[in-house]
């Protein structure tokens, strides 16, 4: 089998980039795999103590041959998370055809590779697949058979991709907007309604966040994709400590019992209507909203008309 190679994202976290370039490296297909370490640089205002970090992540991503071959990219400036992935996998996926993607906290199980390779390989001829994610939801009641299953939902921890389908990418968040124009259209980009996937898009349209994967989700989504999926997770996300820049410290959890080995076959294209609602209806009951403030500001966002309100509500309380 050609192997897919492996782009990995670090910044200023050694700890955390250490579980997971260790627990890749334990991986079957490590050794005969090719790794692209891509490492963000310091922000112009960065104290001593994050350069240090910096300076301690590159000395770690040179301690070890983590895979057969291993290629670093430093910045020397910073580019933020959103715009090293969006180049990074551009750049690799356009170069091989096809890639798998880490972050420095998504730490893989060892069948984590053989089970993504085995599904890019797979699923390359089928246009409709946009996506091979590693893990799962943990509020699916998901059957441990069938191993996999397709989904209109994004995960993007452990994930890989091919440049057919990275092809979709758009970035104008305005073309997204226009895309998902409708209640009906938001509410299906949000799952059944409670995702808050169309309030990132809004989010990103005022400048109150700048991610990458909502404009990835968006653009395979419409373009009418699917994600495969496992029935359980092959990694473990290690970032909910305030240490990240999107993941902060969290009591919800995210994670569940990981697997370290996942066998697969071809399954039809159909997606998994209840493990869609199951995603759902978890999602409804750790975010939606709790009270009539809560329910109002939800409405005044998706109808784009919160930031007046506020403005409003700002001048009455003077």
């Amino acid at each position: 089998m050609n192997l897919a190679p492996i782009i990995l994202f670090v910044y200023n976290r050694p700890w955390h980039t250490e579980q997971t370039l260790r627990a890749l490296m334990a991986n079957d297909l490590a050794s005969e795999s090719e790794l692209y370490i891509y490492a963000d640089g310091p922000k112009s205002d960065a104290s001593e103590e994050q350069l240090q970090k910096i300076h301690e992540v590159r000395q770690l991503i040179r301690q070890e041959q983590w895979c057969g071959k291993v290629h670093i990219v430093e910045s020397e400036k910073n580019k933020g998370l959103a715009d090293s992935i969006i180049g990074g996998v551009t750049e690799i996926v356009n170069r091989y055809g096809k890639i798998i993607v880490l972050e420095d906290d998504i730490v893989p199980t060892m069948g984590f590779l053989r089970y993504m390779n085995d599904a890019l390989e797979m699923y390359r001829d089928d246009e409709q697949v946009m996506q091979v994610s590693g893990y799962i939801y943990p509020y699916a009641k998901v059957p441990k058979t069938p191993t996999t299953y397709f989904l209109r939902i994004l995960a993007c921890w452990g994930w890989g991709t091919w440049k057919r389908a990275w092809d979709y990418y758009e970035h104008d968040i305005d073309i997204h907007l226009s895309h998902f124009n409708t209640p009906i259209l938001q509410k299906k980009f949000d799952v059944e309604g409670h995702m808050k996937n169309y309030c990132q898009l809004l989010y990103n349209k005022e400048g109150v966040y700048y991610t990458w994967a909502v404009r990835w989700y968006a653009s395979w989504v419409y373009a009418g994709g699917f994600s495969l999926f496992p029935s359980q997770s092959l990694v473990y996300n290690a970032g909910f400590d305030d240490s990240g820049e999107h993941c902060g410290a969290s009591q919800v959890n995210y994670n569940q019992t990981v697997i370290n080995a996942l066998s697969i076959y071809k399954i039809s294209m159909v997606e998994n209507r209840c493990v869609r609602h199951d995603i759902d209806r978890a999602f409804k009951r750790m975010y939606g909203p709790k009270n009539f403030h809560q329910y109002v500001g939800r409405i005044a966002m998706k109808l784009g008309i919160y930031d007046f309100l506020r403005k409003i509500w700002d001048l009455v309380k003077k």
